[in-house]
């Protein structure tokens, strides 16, 4: 996942907000306890989308894929009052953990943490969204934008992760896998939909940036 200079990101890093403690203990507790921690969205990541998030005020945000609550955890930080976090997850496993962290932020009033499949979930939630974070199985990144796209307001977010693919979506016979092309496919169907402007942030794993006209 790492496309720049690790020198460059620490002291990026060094000058960039602190973790709070408690999404220090998270980042910790994910990497001694949890299956692929690397799915974390971490300290640089989680700084930007919670600039994104206090920069848009979202009134609604939906997030795709929960994982260990590091994300949510971000992105609630920008929320209007009253505003509402939907996070779902098909992992029940591991919810007690999400839930206690939330609680620990201070945030879980802000959430709506649903378990299930993302996919049989959207249509059932009857709201609209400032900001969408798609960060779950890839395999699935098109279904859920087309599933999404009409509950996101004019001028809402999609943010999309893993879009680099650690570097795989450039043009390279070794990697010819099948997850490969999908991300690689998806990242075309973005750049050719006339009804977003769009930038692909060459950020941790990469970013997809998605503005509704």
């Amino acid at each position: 996942m790492n496309f720049i200079d690790q020198k460059i990101e620490a002291y990026a890093l060094e000058h960039s907000q602190p973790e709070s403690e408690v999404l220090k203990k998270l980042n910790r507790e994910t990497y001694a306890k949890v299956i692929q921690p690397r799915m974390l969205s971490g300290h640089m990541q989680g700084n930007i989308l919670s600039m994104f998030s206090n920069m848009i005020k979202p009134k609604n945000i939906l997030e795709i894929g929960t994982y260990t609550g590091y994300s949510a955890i971000c992105l609630a930080q920008g929320l209007q009052e009253n505003g509402t976090l939907f996070t779902i997850d098909v992992n029940e496993e591991l919810e007690k953990m999400v839930r206690r962290y939330f609680n620990e932020a201070g945030v879980s009033s802000k959430i709506n943490y649903i378990i299930g499949d993302a996919l049989n979930v959207i249509p059932t939630i009857n709201e609209t969204f400032d900001l969408v974070f798609i960060d779950a199985d890839k395999r699935n990144y098109a279904n859920y934008y087309n599933l999404i796209f009409d509950k996101v307001n004019k001028g809402g977010y999609i943010i999309s992760d893993n879009v680099l693919w650690s570097g795989k979506v450039i043009d390279n016979p070794n990697y010819s896998d099948l997850d490969t092309k999908i991300i690689d496919s998806f990242n075309k169907m973005i750049h050719n939909d006339l009804r977003v402007e769009h930038i692909l942030l060459p950020i941790r794993d990469g970013l997809m940036v998605a503005r509704k006209k």
